[in-house]
């Protein structure tokens, strides 16, 4: 090894000791060959014996000759240049790789990952084992073992949907070091700090100096990391975008999908200048915010960047009832002023209008379908109000109530606990007791983890009949143990009551930030399935809920690994290794845990105070295999060597015997020379570029069924295109007796088109419209029997009833001059949905977008509807929305190249199947409609 010069058969570099002899030997060449005239009378005199010495090889000659061989002599050495020096050592101890694979490493993987193995196959040279260590994988013990194995683990290691603690894994890596002193270190960080990390990186360093390891950190310059945190719900729906250090990345877009994937929001988010923290907010009507099941940054390909939402980030509708008169409703001393104050936040606060009296108050909120209903000093209702509020609870809403004394005077079923007639007055001129607080709220109460001031004072409450079910039905008591706080469930909802009154008559309560936090957990029940209260026995602990769905590093929602283990219903805590991001419990009351908390924030990690660390970039730590180079270089030089002994040797002189001469101009020698020159440049280095469009050729595509895809200029588009194209002719090799050639790529302006019995044209709204000609074209095509399928890719934002995507306006523009046919969405009983497969729907990367078809020719009468065309023609034209190719798209190794978007894990596949049927349907028409057949073959089913 010299610095960062490796060589793959170092002892071939003993060659380079044979260079001197070599000067030697190739100092002498040939004298010149003489041209010798024959007059007859000079015969005697020319030819009278000379002494002639050899010429000497000139100096320019001989140096082109030792750098040829020295170059070939390196190249057989197989040097590689690897700047960071990763892998690569003088001795033989092993080699530890801790590569970052926390959702901070999603972004830029592929690059972590490629210098994981070229600091692998570094040691592989060298003869070293390798341990490896994932540090957002659990805590474990590790050896080193060979390269091999080491390529092999690392194949399986991918993003974890969480932050990782790097700490745990030092008293593993302190014993590795332990047993093999004198080690190397290779660290490929993210950059980002993790969760409980303390001084990760000092520690490490203290390490790597104690046991006389060398440590190399590789990172990017700055954490390209992107991540959002839990949404609030406001007065809008807020969120905060974050990144651990400014990156360049300063602009982005926030969506906000419902559970089926389909896009509710979109907004934008900027970074102000070196900040690390963006806010945003959705001003979206409360329906439209409740459907919110995920919020993710555009084109983030991380958990970290997703953030899921559950019932408990829902904003309830919140209905308002004071039992008081409206001559006693002052604005700022009535109850519903507290309430709406403290319930504005997190709510969408209600108060009936217009109403005369409180039977028709109620009736009007629950017209309104309100989650929660609050009465607030209410005594006893009529039979009609009273079974309608005790029908909504028993449906799953929520009913809270404040005392006063309006109820304390009443005798109201609708209360959890027996009460006592009157109130219990604290603090009077005749009373022995003075104003009491809160005490601790039990761990079991929904209000476990609040804390109470001290300062709150209660001076007047309802008693509550003491009874066997009593405890249970306490959330919260005064510290004399008399209940201030008691639920109960009903049917599938909850009857809430607050002892006190939701103004300061009785308390200072509502004066609290705690009562604003009380509210919340209460509200918060609303629609839950998870009741923290029963009726009668000990409160039981939070119900378990099982994963249902969770994400994986790079925010994909599938199902949950097999490592993934349930979680409490109140759990609120980040995502970690056992319990993943994702949805836990039944749809319809499970809870959301994300990686991030509502107030994580990203912290980059503090590397400038190492000193015996190197540092160096992931962009800089690529090698690069010499071998090629040099062979080159060799090559080119021979030539070189070939074209000046030709010149010396008098083959490339001016006269007429010459090679230039004979090529009579001075430009040969000049051409000649250019050639050898640009030889010896030789290309750039290799680049991995994507494999241009399949042009079509019409002798070859006569030959072979293909299908094809219309160029359209777009150069992403055009490669998914290329890619899905690719994947659907893949699958139908495998799975059909259609052995199809590769896709082409079509310019219809200059392309035959009749070869192709299916085009493709995804739909470039940025690029310009098809010439007249091309439009020409493509009628003819399909007048001839050709069917085009044209994607607008716009099934993620087109809605049913709003103005057209600009995808969609493009299309109409462009089949505005043909004759398309009448469409409808494909029937249910079209051949296309059985002309392989049985399907029901054409899902692409998006599921929700509508396929259309030629309509069906309307049937005769008491016949049945044929589901095709008249004949076996095929529809000329089919149009989707769903982005059929990037579900189809697949690279060199057979992986997908897109995520798909939609809640049915099977979506990829149902997109292939559909694309198999409309490959088939093109192909053999309307076959498996004809019913001529059928009783013949059913005879012979019976025989």
């Amino acid at each position: 090894m010299l610095g960062p010069l490796t060589f793959a058969a170092p002892f071939a570099l003993a060659a380079l000791i044979a260079l001197p002899a070599l000067w030697f030997l190739l100092r002498v060449t040939p004298p010149r060959a003489r041209r010798i005239d024959f007059p007859p009378l000079k015969l005697v005199a020319d030819l009278l014996p000379q002494r002639e010495t050899p010429a000497r090889t000139p100096p320019w000659l001989l140096i082109l000759r030792m750098l040829a061989a020295a170059a070939l002599i390196l190249a057989v050495s197989g040097p590689v240049w690897n700047p960071a020096g990763i892998g690569a050592s003088g001795g033989r101890t092993p080699l530890l790789v801790l590569i970052d694979n926390g959702f901070a490493a999603a972004n830029d993987w592929r690059a972590r990952m490629r210098v994981a193995v070229d600091a692998i196959e570094g040691a592989a040279r060298d003869g070293r084992p390798v341990a490896l260590l994932p540090t957002a994988d659990p805590a474990a013990a590790f050896e080193a073992k060979t390269p091999a194995a080491a390529l092999e683990r690392l194949r399986a290691v991918a993003p974890r949907p969480h932050l990782g603690d790097r700490g745990v894994h030092l008293s593993a890596i302190a014993s590795f070091l332990e047993r093999v002193p004198g080690a190397a270190l290779i660290w490929i960080s993210d950059g980002v700090s993790g969760t409980g990390e303390g001084g990760f990186a000092k520690d490490l360093e203290a390490l790597a100096t104690k046991h006389g390891a060398a440590l190399t950190i590789l990172k990017a310059d700055q954490p390209p990391a992107l991540a959002i945190t839990g949404a609030e719900s406001g007065g809008r729906l807020t969120a905060h975008v974050l990144r651990a250090g400014p990156n360049g990345r300063d602009t982005g877009l926030v969506r906000a999908l419902d559970q089926k994937g389909l896009p509710l929001a979109e907004h934008d988010f900027r970074f102000a200048a070196g900040a690390t923290e963006g806010e945003i907010g959705f001003d979206l009507p409360v329906e439209l915010r409740n459907s919110i099941a995920r919020l993710e940054i555009a084109g983030e390909r991380s958990a970290g960047a997703v953030t899921l939402m559950d019932e408990r980030g829902k904003r309830r509708r919140v209905g308002l009832v004071f039992g008081g008169t409206s001559d006693q409703a002052q604005p700022l001393l009535a109850p519903t002023y507290y309430l709406a104050k403290a319930l504005t936040p997190f709510a969408d606060v209600q108060e009936p209008r217009g109403a005369k009296g409180i039977a028709e108050s109620i009736a009007q909120l629950l017209d309104n379908q309100v989650s929660v209903l609050v009465l607030a000093d209410v005594g006893a209702l009529d039979e009609q109000t009273r079974a309608r509020v005790t029908a909504f609870v028993d449906a799953g809403g929520l009913l809270l109530r404040f005392a006063g004394p309006r109820l304390a005077a009443g005798n109201d079923p609708l209360v959890p606990v027996r009460l006592r007639r009157g109130g219990r007055t604290l603090g009077g001129t005749l009373s022995w007791d003075s104003p009491k607080t809160l005490a601790a709220f039990a761990p079991e109460s929904p209000f476990a983890g609040l804390v109470p001031p001290a300062d709150i004072g209660v001076r007047r409450q309802i008693l509550a009949e003491p009874d066997g079910d009593l405890p249970s039905r306490t959330w919260a008591s005064l510290q004399d143990g008399t209940p201030i706080v008691t639920a109960e469930k009903r049917g599938q909802g909850l009857v809430v009551l607050f002892h006190v009154t939701a103004d300061t008559t009785w308390s200072n309560l509502p004066l609290s930030g705690l009562f604003i936090d009380m509210l919340r957990r209460v509200v918060g029940l609303a629609g839950s399935a998870a009741a923290p209260v029963t009726e009668g026995g000990p409160r039981p602990a939070a119900a378990i809920l099982a994963p249902r769905l969770t994400l994986d590093g790079f925010g994909a929602l599938g199902s949950p690994p097999a490592g993934a283990t349930a979680v409490s219903a109140d759990y609120g805590d980040r995502a970690t290794h056992d319990h993943p991001p994702g949805f836990y419990g039944p749809a319809d009351g499970g809870i959301a845990v994300n990686a991030l908390k509502p107030d994580d924030r990203l912290k980059a990690l503090d590397l400038a105070s190492l000193a015996g660390a190197r540092i160096g970039s992931l962009a800089g730590a690529e090698t690069l295999d010499l071998r090629a180079f040099l062979f080159t270089l060799a090559l080119m030089l021979l030539i070189l060597d070939t074209l000046a002994g030709l010149w010396l040797g008098g083959f490339l002189s001016r006269s007429s015997g010459g090679l230039i001469g004979r090529l009579g101009s001075r430009g040969a020698a000049l051409a000649l020379a250019v050639t050898a020159l640009a030889a010896l440049i030789g290309p750039g280095p290799a680049r991995a570029e994507e494999p241009p469009a399949n042009r079509p050729n019409g002798f070859e595509s006569a030959l072979v069924t293909r299908l094809a895809y219309v160029i359209t200029g777009d150069a992403a588009i055009d490669e998914a295109s290329r890619a899905g194209l690719t994947g659907l002719t893949q699958m139908l090799a495998t799975r059909t007796a259609l052995e199809p050639g590769e896709p082409a790529g079509l310019d219809p302006t200059k392309d035959e088109l009749a070869f192709y019995p299916l085009i493709y044209w995804p739909i470039a709204p940025g690029r310009p419209q098809p010439s007249e000609a091309a439009i020409r074209r493509i009628d003819a095509f399909m007048r001839n029997g050709g069917t085009v399928l044209f994607d607008t890719r716009d099934g993620l934002t087109a809605r049913p009833g709003a103005p057209p995507t600009p995808e969609a306006a493009y299309l109409r523009k462009m089949l505005s001059t043909l004759e398309v046919p009448e469409l409808e969405p494909v029937p249910i009983d079209h051949v296309l949905t059985k002309a392989f497969y049985l399907v029901d729907t054409f899902p692409g990367r998006y599921a929700t977008g509508q396929t259309w078809v030629e309509a069906l020719p309307p049937a005769a009468e008491g016949a049945e509807r044929r589901p095709a065309r008249a004949g076996d023609g095929v529809s000329p034209i089919l149009i989707t929305s769903n982005d059929l190719a990037a579900a189809w798209a697949v690279g060199r190794r057979g992986e997908a190249l897109y995520p798909v978007v939609g809640g049915d894990q099977r979506q990829r596949e149902m997109a292939f199947r559909g694309g198999i049927n409309i490959v088939m349907y093109t192909l053999t028409g309307n076959y498996k409609a004809d019913q001529v057949h059928v009783p013949a073959l059913l005879e012979r089913l019976g025989q």
